[in-house]
């Protein structure tokens, strides 16, 4: 009875986050960079009619520093939670953040899918999304690789997603204080609150493997 009520309470703080990270993530793309928008429109429309090069130069400057900052903004919010999670579905969210994840660590990601993509409740979008984030986190900051392998494979019953970096892994018993430890277990935590599992093994030299398990419900 104790094990079910903090899984419960471990449930509503993560749902109660998550609810908080989409709002950040809708106020920064539709409340801050549409002010930011409006500021560099502003700014252009004044360029445009000025004769001083010294502002007119300025004033470009200023233009390119707010365009700069409306991209880096985009980028947190579609990081925070992608709009496609909720309209399209977990494969199409992933593929985008995949592109961002490219774009921004130079890290190549191979992501292939097997079978028919089933619609997944928003719960467990969101946990097999986060994992899969945090998964690729990590191969950023201590794998040490160029190159991730993503498969989702679709059955009548399960979705199944492993995903190999082929980085210089870790040897699990030395990492029982560590963050990475920490995140790993965050991980799991996740997947067995929506009913899946996470499993992850790495060698040292070989890379870390992890495998994702989620039932899939008619």
């Amino acid at each position: 009875m104790e094990a079910k009520s903090n899984q419960q309470i471990s449930s509503y703080i993560i749902q109660s986050q998550e609810e908080e990270i989409k709002r950040i993530s809708i106020e920064l793309h539709e409340g801050v960079g549409q002010n930011l928008y409006s500021i560099l429109t502003g700014l252009q429309f004044i360029e445009s009619g000025s004769q001083e090069p010294q502002l007119k130069n300025h004033l470009r400057e200023m233009s390119q520093l707010i365009e700069k900052t409306i991209q880096e903004i985009r980028l947190l919010s579609v990081e925070l939670y992608p709009p496609v999670l909720t309209t399209l579905g977990l494969l199409p969210a992933m593929k985008s953040y995949i592109k961002l994840y490219t774009s921004t660590f130079g890290i190549l990601v191979d992501l292939e899918s097997a079978g028919t993509e089933k619609w997944l409740p928003e719960n467990s979008r969101i946990a097999v999304f986060r994992v899969c984030q945090e998964a690729l986190t990590n191969i950023v900051k201590y794998a040490d690789t160029s190159n991730v392998k993503i498969n989702f494979i679709w059955t009548e019953d399960e979705l199944k997603i492993t995903i190999n970096d082929y980085g210089k892994g870790f040897q699990p018993d030395e990492q029982e204080d560590s963050i990475q430890s920490s995140g790993l277990a965050a991980m799991q935590e996740r997947m067995l609150l929506t009913g899946g599992q996470c499993t992850i093994s790495s060698k040292i030299g070989e890379g870390t493997s992890i495998e994702l398990s989620l039932p899939l419900k008619d």
